[in-house]
């Protein structure tokens, strides 16, 4: 009996032995399986990876192949209604026409060009069109400060001018800044401005006089015709003289800056001091006012409010309103602009990167940033002219501003994520049609409408530059 039960324990012994054997063997092979897995993975990733680098970099050359070739194409010569040359935003919709802000920021691509091609001669030429796209706007402005807002080449003076300035939109907020950038690249030297510098006060005046809410400090469209950002839903069809939009405000903000610059550098001081004054007025205004602290984002306001009434028994006497504006609850890209300008403050900036930069299901797109939430009724990629689309599709110019303001504000992460989604979506194009268009669907990067179309797409020249790790050139 004993025998047994020691044979019975030898044999249960052994057969644990095997059993914690095969269990060794099992874990060494489901351990070489997940290693094998994992390795796969990482060749998976490294692989992806590797492509996406080389498309990345074929984009990069592609894209300066075609802009290097290309870009002296936006510059014109003077004639008929244009006493200097300047630059056009090119294709055949804009083939000989001066353009506002167009003009402005295409000349912070063509000094990105040019830095990167390292010609000084070219660089010197190109001052003559680039100083004249801000001398040929102010040559149309009188006491009233009206500036056009575009000007074609065989436009008829006499009829340029509305009728009432003051019932339309002039020229946008841009002009000091585009000579204020000129100034600066410059080294400072604004005598080429200094005989027409009391016209950009004028442009100033008129926009400080006759377009500026005097409750809020804020600023307002007239109406919404030629705002560039076409059909924002924050002042298309919405009645005259009531959008306080964000986009507007973080222009002229910029512009007040601007201006006091030239100021400085021209030597007038006292009227220097004034616009610093100004400028740091309309940032607090713009903060109080259409900085939402619920949503975490800038907005346009409504000042379509009627007036409060103080005689003793009207209407609403016994407790009137005690607010002058409403926000404007639309999720417009231009919010993002309260960065660009350098008004958001670090704790804005960081809700509006978190909460409205990288969701995707308003702003952030595989192609970059939606013109319009997704999340919003009015969403529609749908290609339009006269309006163009600002419902949705992604902009060359949006995209930038973005990127501008996330890489000012440190979000480099998100920064380089934007840039490289712009790279891609020109750099398809350019391989695919051989040009660049006005604007994109948002989810694949197919373009919408205007084939040919250069003007701020040069931008991602800039965006490109920061990429590589060389020298960028900023906009005032």
């Amino acid at each position: 009996m004993a025998n047994y039960e020691t044979t019975r324990r030898r044999e249960n012994i052994a057969h644990s032995h095997q059993l914690d054997l095969r269990i060794e063997l099992l874990v060494s092979l489901v351990n070489m399986i997940r290693i094998k897995t994992w390795l796969s993975l990482i060749f998976i990733v490294a692989s992806t990876s590797a492509l996406n680098a080389q498309t990345e970099k074929y984009h990069y050359q592609i894209i300066k192949e075609s802009i290097y070739r290309d870009y002296t194409g936006m510059f014109r010569e003077e004639g008929g209604a244009l006493t200097y040359p300047f630059m056009t935003p090119g294709s055949e919709e804009y083939n000989d026409v001066l353009w506002d802000w167009d003009s402005w920021l295409s000349n912070i691509a063509i000094r990105q060009i040019l830095l990167n091609i390292g010609d000084e001669e070219l660089s010197n030429k190109a001052v003559r069109y680039e100083q004249g796209c801000v001398l040929n706007f102010l040559s149309f402005c009188g006491i009233d400060g009206w500036i056009p807002i575009n000007v074609k080449r065989d436009t008829d003076i006499d009829k340029l001018k509305p009728d009432n300035i003051y019932s339309t939109n002039m020229h946008k907020p841009c002009l000091a800044q585009h000579a204020a950038f000129l100034v600066g690249m410059s080294n400072g030297d604004a005598d080429w401005l200094r005989e027409d510098f009391y016209k950009l006060q004028y442009f100033v005046n008129n926009y400080q006089y006759h377009q500026r809410d005097r409750a809020t400090g804020l600023y307002f469209w007239n109406d919404s015709r030629g705002i560039g950002v076409d059909n924002d839903p924050s002042t298309f069809y919405r009645p005259p003289r009531s959008s306080g939009s964000i986009y507007l405000n973080c222009l002229m903000y910029k512009e007040l800056q601007s201006m006091a610059y030239l100021a400085e550098q021209l030597g007038y001081v006292e009227i220097s001091k004034q616009y610093k004054i100004d400028a740091d007025n309309l940032k607090v205004a713009i903060r109080e006012h259409c900085w939402d602290e619920r949503d975490g984002f800038y907005y346009s306001v409504d000042l379509n409010l009627l007036p409060i009434q103080n005689e003793r028994w009207g209407q609403h006497s016994g407790a009137p309103r005690t607010w002058d504006c409403l926000i404007q609850r639309i999720g417009v890209w231009s919010g993002f602009m309260a960065m660009w300008a350098g008004i958001a403050t670090p704790e804005q900036a960081k809700r509006m990167v978190e909460e409205h930069y990288n969701n995707e299901r308003t702003f952030n797109a595989p192609y970059g940033v939606r013109s319009l939430s997704k999340m919003e009724k009015m969403y529609n990629v749908k290609a339009s002219g006269n309006p163009s689309s600002w419902l949705g599709p992604v902009w060359g110019i949006s995209n930038y501003m973005t990127w501008r303001g996330l890489v000012d504000y440190g979000y480099e992460e998100e920064a380089r994520e934007l840039a490289i989604k712009t790279v891609n979506m020109f750099g398809r194009d350019l391989n695919k049609t051989g040009i660049m268009h006005e604007y994109y669907e948002p989810d694949t990067g197919m373009p919408i409408l205007n084939p040919g179309f250069k003007n701020w797409n040069y931008l991602v020249i800039n965006m490109i530059a920061w990429l590589e790790g060389e020298d960028t050139i900023h906009e005032f």
